[in-house]
């Protein structure tokens, strides 16, 4: 029994684990499909995004969310590749054979970066005024 609420419970806390890399998946099509100046409040981009990285107020008094997202991807591959033929013959104490064989291996890591930056104004009613992101890979 013990066994079983262990594992109910590794289960639920790799749920919320992932519904919060979820909620932080900040890309160009989810801030266009998100953001509407003049409609989205506060709270559903805190919602969608998360919380920002920073905030802080303009010269023009408005409140400002910066969210900034890094993402590092890596990966490796191996390739092989065998051909083996062997053959065998033997009759009254004679023996035969014969053999032979091709090997072909290559290997590879690869690794990029992705970041993102999105910059959001709220107005006195914690509206969306306005917003610009920028993103950059290598």
């Amino acid at each position: 029994m013990r066994y079983l609420i262990l594992l109910v419970f590794f289960f639920y806390t790799s749920l919320l684990v992932h519904a919060e890399e979820e909620k932080n998946q900040l890309t160009h099509g989810m801030v266009q499909m998100t953001l509407k100046v003049g409609e989205t409040s506060q709270l559903e981009v805190a919602e969608n995004f998360g919380a920002p990285n920073i905030t802080t107020i303009d010269g023009k008094g408005q409140e400002v969310w910066i969210f900034n997202r890094h993402a590092t991807i890596s990966a490796s591959k191996t390739n092989s590749n065998s051909f083996s033929i062997g053959l065998g013959f033997g009759a009254d104490g004679i023996g035969g054979g014969a053999g032979g064989g091709v090997s072909n291996s290559t290997s590879g890591f690869e690794q990029s970066s992705r970041s993102m930056t999105l910059i959001i104004k709220f107005n006195e009613q914690k509206i969306v005024s306005d917003f610009r992101s920028r993103s950059s890979s290598f």
